[in-house]
Parts: structure tokens; sequence; C-alpha cells
């Protein structure tokens, strides 16, 4: 490895199992046992050729990745970006060692601190404090080593006032910015961030970005980070690939690469699977899992104005559950949200039910563009607090207006949403 580069990725791919985890013979179960005694990762979530997956037909596994190859130089901040399903958290997850790849290396020169999803990392019933020295330990640094930063992150973080209790009472906002404090004061020289800052303030994202490029810039720090909302990437990364169906579809300079992403067919797919999707980031209680998502009677994902969306959504109840409601979000493709529809309390199952639901959306006064959704279950309780119970991005769709005789509608200045006319009453 050259001195400059701190990461090297060669001829890496990730093959995946289709069907139920735990489902195994009793000689695979030993095989896990044997694996957890030596805190080794466990053999029947991995596809070798030969060995233990050579009974296994190409039609149950998938590849989530396939014949990646990327050097990452010290100091650097690259950027991560692809549609749903493309293989950005798998990437991540190698890289960070939860899980190995199917062939091929990876290569570092460099402690790695990461934040793959709320909570990664942190034991519930410690407190912000003691995980902070958890997390330390785990990176090889001392007692005094930890102490001298300390002070810094809890400042950073701005949790004082709840550092000494438990992280489990923490709120989704508090983990994140324990988390990113913790990751981004403690000594490591790699940076993973996916798709974690969405969850924070305005005002700590801003934050968070400006600590990364502090980082990247004056303590060579190299970043690594994953996000849909493209202005951030766009501010932060000087690099930036685009992960094309488990491949790299584009490696340069970031605005090269979302003007890449952005051109892509985004529009094509209807249909979206989420059983054999390798995802990060669940809510903390799931209890739905959503399975399949389509653009119901159609054949492509672009839309007219004289055209409503038939979204039909398959999913799995695994509690029992009451009154639960659903949210659509639109997006634009940079990642600003523009539209939300509620329906709520509609939907109630048993465990192990599956159900499916068909929802018509008026689309009407959206202006031209392409956009994103991003789909939750959530139930509101009598104290108003969201508990969401599954939230994925959805499919990807293109708005064209019929009529060519309109004026030029300018998104940036009026908005992604045109009201009806008024009425004139005198």
């Amino acid at each position: 490895m050259l001195e400059e580069q701190i990461i090297k990725i060669e001829d890496v791919s990730k093959q995946y199992k289709l069907g139920v985890i735990g489902k195994t013979t009793l000689k695979e179960e030993l095989q896990r046992f044997g694996a957890r005694m030596k805190h080794q990762e466990d053999p029947t979530t991995k596809i070798y050729q030969g060995g233990v997956s050579s009974e296994i037909k190409t039609g149950d596994t998938f590849w989530a990745l396939k014949d990646i190859n990327l050097d990452i130089r010290k100091g650097e901040t690259l950027g991560i970006i692809g549609r749903n399903g493309a293989g950005k958290s798998t990437l991540l997850k190698l890289l960070c060692r939860i899980t190995a790849p199917t062939t091929g290396t990876i290569s570092y020169n460099g402690r790695i601190a990461s934040m793959l999803e709320v909570g990664t990392g942190f034991h519930p019933d410690l407190t912000g404090r003691e995980n902070i020295y958890l997390n330390g330990a785990i990176l090889g640094m001392n007692r005094n080593e930890i102490d001298s930063k300390i002070d810094s992150i809890i400042e950073f973080s701005e949790c004082g006032q709840f550092i000494d209790t438990p992280v489990k009472r923490y709120s989704s906002g508090m983990y994140v910015k324990l988390a990113f404090s913790v990751a981004a004061f403690l000594d490591a020289e790699i940076m993973i961030m996916d798709e974690v800052l969405a969850v924070g303030d305005v005002a700590f994202q801003q934050k968070c970005l400006t600590r990364m490029k502090e980082l990247a810039a004056q303590e060579q720090r190299t970043v690594l980070y994953v996000s849909h909302l493209l202005p951030t990437v766009k501010e932060l990364c000087s690099r930036c690939i685009v992960l094309q169906n488990g491949r790299i579809g584009y490696d340069g300079e970031t605005s090269d690469a979302i003007s890449h992403y952005l051109e892509s067919d985004i529009a094509s797919a209807t249909f979206l699977d989420y059983t054999g999707m390798v995802r990060v980031g669940r809510p903390q209680r799931q209890a739905i899992q959503l399975l399949n998502v389509a653009f119901e009677g159609k054949d492509n994902a672009i839309f007219y104005d004289d055209e409503f969306i038939y979204l039909k959504l398959s999913f799995k109840y695994l509690e029992n559950s009451i009154g639960v409601s659903f949210r659509l979000e639109i997006r634009t493709i940079e990642g600003r949200a523009v539209a939300t529809s509620f329906k709520e309390g509609f939907l109630s199952g048993k465990a192990g039910e599956q159900q499916s639901v068909l929802l018509k959306y008026d689309i009407s006064n959206l202006v031209e563009g392409k956009y994103n959704t991003v789909l939750t279950f959530y139930y509101c309780p009598e104290d108003g607090n969201t508990v969401n119970l599954e939230c994925a991005e959805g499919l990807s769709f293109e708005k064209k207006c019929v009529s060519t005789k309109e004026m030029i509608w300018n998104a940036e200045k009026w908005g992604n949403i045109r009201l009806s006319p008024p009425c004139v009453i005198e």
C-alpha cells in the first residue's frame, strides 16, 4: 500500500443468501457456535466458491456488490451516492468489518470510527460518559488519552445535561449528536458516515459538516460519507463515486458524479423488492417489515398532470398492531422535502400476518422534475410522540406536464408545489 493510501479495495464482491435467517442444519448451528467462541464471523452468512456454500444454487443468492476496486487516500473526503439498493450500505459494512467480502481484499492503514445507524457502538444501559470511554477503548486509546478529549466531545454533542444518563433514554437526535462527537474527536484516521446526519437538526448538521471539513483539511482525516442529501455531499466531498446495481458506475469530481447520478434513468423502476436488500438504519422499534412497493398499472415511473399515483405496499406485521398510520414523503433528488401525505390509523394486523394496500395520490400540483419517496409506517399514541414502526426509501419517479404552452416553472424560485388558481370573489 502506498504511503498516501489509507484504504485499498481490490476486486471486492459480496454475495448474500436469500431466505429466512435461522433455518439452518445442525452442522451449520455447530459452525455458528464455534465461530462465536473464536469471535469470528458467522460462516453460514458467507458465500464461498466451494466450502460451506458449494451446494447453494444461484437462485438462492444475490450479489450486493460486484468487482469493486477503489483506492482512497489520506485526507480525502469521499462521497458515495446511488439509488436504493445500489450497495452503498453494504460497502460501508465491509469497510467497517461488520461483514466479510465474499471475494477480494480490503487493506487499511488506520483506525476506523463509524456511524452506520443510530445507536451503533453504544451500550444502551451505559451512560453517555461511559459510552465515550467504551468507544475510546475499542479504538485502542488509554484512559488518559480519552480524558484529554472528553470535555470537547461533551461540549460539541450539546448533551452535557444528560451525559450521565443511560443512552437508552436518549432521543434519536441526542444519540446522533453524541455518536458523531465521539467519532469526530477520538483518535481515528478514518471516519465513515451513513445517512445518520438526517436525524439531527439543521444547525447540528451544518456543525457536523464544518467539523468533518476541518478534520480532513487540518488533521488529514479520511472521511467516507453516504447521503441522499446531495447538497451536503457537494459541500463536503472532493471526490464521489456513484454505485449502480452493486458496481461503481462513476468515480470522479463530486459535481460531475452528481450530474451523472441525476442524468441516470431514475424513472425506469416501478417495483422495489426489500426482501433481498441489505438495509441499515431501521427504526428502533420495528413492528412492521416492508416487503415490496410498486407503482400499480405502470410500465415506467413517469407521471403527467392528468395521472394519479397508485402506490401498492406489501408488508408483514412483526407484532400485533392496531391503528397503524402511513406517511409518504416526496423529496427532490437533492434530498429536499417538498410534499408529505398522511393516512392515519387505518391499518391493523396480527404478528406474522402479511397484507397489501393500494393507495391513490393526486400529484397534479407537483411541478416537473425528478423525485424520490420515503415510506414510513408509524403509530401516534395519545401523548403525540410519533413512533416509527418501519421506514424505508421508496421508488423514484419523474413528473411531467401535459401542456407545452405553460410558462417554464422556476423550481428554485417558486418551489415544487403549484397551488391551484384562486377563485375570484369580487
